[in-house]
């Protein structure tokens, strides 16, 4: 049996000692997790006071096309009253579909080649944020007046998937004219796209 000697006894002891406190390089020290808790917060802080500013933002913007779409509105209504004071008749621009109620009911989006529902603005903004359009009343508007970016709103909706018809199709066979529902219904074309929504 050897004895070692006090000294050598001492350094393996301080040398055990030391292995077992040393710590595992891939584990974070105290210091370390509470630099990244206070990072965390600063980020969360951060997005919290940008996310307050686009809520600000949007809801300027969803005043101010709720204000253009009542102008128009009523700058209709005042050239048919026009038009029926001097005799003849108005005729109005193309029909517009339920734009705004099919985005916001059956409108998904195309992100990074996948189908995402526009539940979220973030997700419009992340697809549509260099253009100007961050939230669905940007992108109703951008689609609705065929603004600049109209190409890049459009691109970014998924094609609309409808249910059948709410009271089923007369006759799909024939012609809208003819009493059927195949065709262009021009003006009536909102009537069918409410039952399919």
């Amino acid at each position: 049996m050897i004895v070692a000697d006090g000294n050598m006894m001492e350094a393996m002891e301080h040398r055990f000692l030391l292995w077992n406190l040393d710590l595992d390089p891939l584990q974070p020290t105290q210091e370390h997790i509470l630099e990244m808790a206070l990072v965390e917060a600063k980020e969360l802080e951060a997005a919290k006071k940008k996310s307050a500013e686009n809520r600000k933002l949007i809801f300027n913007r969803a005043k101010q096309y709720s204000k253009e779409y009542e102008q128009k509105e009523n700058e209709v209504i005042q050239l048919k009253r026009e038009a029926k004071l001097k005799g003849g008749f108005y005729v109005e621009p193309e029909a517009k579909l339920f734009v705004r109620e099919l985005i916001y009911k059956r409108g998904y989006g195309k992100l990074h080649k996948q189908r995402i529902a526009l539940t979220d603005n973030p997700v419009i903004e992340q697809a549509l944020g260099k253009h100007g359009i961050i939230c669905t009343e940007d992108l109703i508007h951008e689609i609705m007046t065929v603004g600049p970016h109209f190409k890049e709103a459009n691109n970014f909706l998924w094609p609309f998937k409808l249910k059948a018809p709410l009271g089923g199709l007369k006759k799909k066979r024939n012609h809208y004219v003819e009493g059927g529902d195949a065709g262009n219904r021009e003006n009536y074309i909102n009537e069918p796209i409410w039952r399919m929504n």
